[in-house]
């Protein structure tokens, strides 16, 4: 009897028909909307030779592709490498983490062009696209992977597609708002990309909040070889950190400051890492969740004042205090979210994203607050933070209120759009797996059996159909 009730609670997670008619109805208005919308820019249009000599520019190396395409290579590894690899951790949900990222990544950097298309580069009737904007596709991109890594195992496929969609089009909302309304500067994205992607995915796994979860907690841990396979991304996301921060930084001083401030608050937060790591532990030995994650800490913080004359000594400060935040933030704060506050957080995002972005948003307004001419210099100063045409008045002190600002509307954003988010994704039509039959490849993966240590277990080909 008991099994029989147990079966008719069962969810449908047959993936057949729905899966692929959601990826080629969604991929075939993209096609439709890219042939209306999106040409190329002027730099990778066929007409760049009259394009340069109009613009006196005596050689195809000062196209801004030499400039920025370095740039976009180490970001994109970031996403695709870096954010899959990091979440390979648990120990039978490693086809899920690379494949899934992969997709949600692949769908959104689609829409994100379009998105943010409308916004930034829309000119007669038209999105002019070039490297800059895969760049800045790929950040909005990031964000949503940030999001998947708290609810990562506990949701199917086309709930993950439909999170892209409408993360995506509120990051793009978020986005217009911060830098061209506000006028805030934000070139590593520790408010448009950290903060709010953490708190929406944050607000997301609330709202999908799964009581009986602790019937998959046997799943939930890693082991040796999941663990290594997890560093691996965290190497990625650690060594591409100051290629990410300084992506669309300005030519010149500007690019040049913030790869540097990174690199040095990356170097100070491994060792805090460290040190709390094995500080926290009863024995004193290190935790590999907090050397996967918190030892990035310091790239997240860093974020908004990069590009901004934090120098390298404050950047030492800010990546030692985010390492140690991330890291009592691992042994501390994620117990009590989910005891206390019923959010299931599943790669800690709020200690690797939310607390560091915070950080990183208060870091900037008080940096910008702070701006001198005598630091940055007259002609620096104006250019650092874009103090022409409507902005020629602003002050370093209204510009830290506007960076402040910057960080309220973001949590605004990311706790509202969350919350809707989330109530559509708990409609039940979209082939989550139940509580028992979570963070398993088996649910939606064709996997085989392996031949190895006892630890590495079995596939259920049939988990969670009905």
């Amino acid at each position: 009897m008991e099994r029989q009730r147990h079966q008719g609670m069962a969810k449908n997670t047959y993936m057949r028909w729905r899966l692929p008619l959601v990826c080629l109805l969604w991929e075939a208005a993209m096609i439709v909307l890219f042939g209306v919308f999106v040409r190329f820019g002027a730099e990778a249009d066929a007409h760049w030779e009259e394009e340069r000599r109009e613009m006196n520019l005596t050689s195809d190396i000062e196209n801004d592709f030499y400039f920025r395409y370095p740039s976009f290579q180490d970001v994109h590894v970031m996403i695709f490498v870096g954010f899959g690899f990091l979440m390979t951790f648990l120990k039978r949900y490693g086809f899920g983490a690379v494949g899934f990222n992969f997709l949600l990544a692949a769908f959104g950097i689609q829409w994100a062009l379009l998105m943010q298309g409308w916004f930034h580069s829309f000119k007669d009737g038209k999105i002019l696209i070039g490297v800059e904007n895969l760049i800045n596709a790929d950040f909005c991109v990031g964000s949503v992977c940030i999001a998947f890594g708290a609810i990562l195992g506990k949701t199917s496929p086309i709930q993950l597609l439909v999170m892209t969609l409408f993360q995506v089009t509120l990051f793009s909302v978020n986005e217009y708002i911060l830098l061209n309304l506000l006028h805030v500067k934000d070139a590593g994205g520790s408010m448009t990309i950290h903060t709010f992607g953490a708190y929406f995915g944050l607000t997301v796994t609330r709202i999908l909040y799964r009581p009986n979860l602790e019937q998959s907690k046997d799943k939930q841990g890693s082991v040796y070889h999941s663990d290594l396979f997890a560093m691996i991304g965290t190497l990625y996301l650690w060594m591409y950190w100051p290629s990410f921060n300084s992506a669309i930084s300005d030519h010149g001083d500007a690019q040049h400051r913030s790869a540097i401030n990174t690199y040095c608050s990356l170097a100070a937060c491994v060792l805090t890492t460290m040190a709390f790591s094995s500080m926290l532990q009863k024995k004193g030995k290190l935790d590999m969740v907090h050397i996967q994650n918190a030892t990035l800490a310091g790239g997240v913080a860093v974020g908004t004042s990069a590009e901004m004359m934090l120098t390298p000594y404050g950047s030492l400060i800010v990546g030692s205090i985010s390492g140690i935040v991330s890291t009592v933030g691992y042994v501390y704060f994620t117990p009590f979210l989910e005891s206390r506050l019923h959010i299931q957080d599943t790669c800690g995002i709020h200690n690797l994203h939310a607390m560091p972005g915070l950080i990183g948003g208060i870091v900037g307004a008080i940096t910008a607050a702070a701006a001198t001419e005598d630091v940055y210099g007259k002609e620096g100063f104006i250019k650092a933070f874009d103090f022409t045409g409507a902005y020629q008045t602003r002050t370093p002190s209204i510009q830290g209120g506007f960076q402040a600002a910057g960080i309220v509307v973001s949590l605004l954003m990311a706790f509202a759009g969350g919350a809707i988010v989330g109530g559509i994704l708990k409609l039940p039509i979209w082939g989550d797996a139940a509580a028992e039959n979570c963070f398993e490849d088996g649910v939606y993966w064709e996997s085989y059996p392996t031949k190895g240590p006892s630890s590495w277990h079995v596939l259920d080909n049939n988990l969670g159909y009905c």
